[in-house]
C-alpha cells in the first residue's frame, strides 16, 4: 500500500489498543482503575502520538497528550492505594 508508513502501522495498533481498552471497560472485563486498562490506553494513546509527529494534527496530539496524562494519574493512585493497603497488614 502506498503512502502508508510504518509510523501508520504504529498508529493503528495504538487505536487498537485504546479501542480494546473501551471494549473491555464496556464489557465489564476491566476495571477503569486498575493497571490493565490504564496501561492499555497509555500505550495506546503513546503510539498515535508516534503516528502524529508524522501527520501532525494539534487536536488529537491534545487529546492524547491528556489521555497519556489521565492514564498515568490512574497508575499513580493504583500504585500509592496499593503501597498503603501493603503497609497497613
Amino acid at each position: 500500500m502506498e503512502g502508508y508508513g510504518w509510523y501508520d502501522l504504529v498508529g493503528n495498533v495504538g487505536v487498537a489498543l485504546v479501542l480494546s481498552a473501551y471494549l473491555g471497560l464496556t464489557l465489564g472485563r476491566l476495571a477503569s482503575d486498575r493497571p490493565p486498562y490504564l496501561l492499555l490506553n497509555l500505550v495506546g494513546s503513546a503510539l498515535l502520538l508516534v503516528s502524529l509527529a508524522f501527520a501532525f494534527n494539534l487536536s488529537a496530539v491534545l487529546i492524547q497528550v491528556f489521555w497519556i496524562a489521565i492514564s498515568l494519574i490512574g497508575l499513580a493512585r493504583w500504585f500509592r492505594a496499593r503501597r498503603r493497603r501493603a503497609t497497613a497488614r
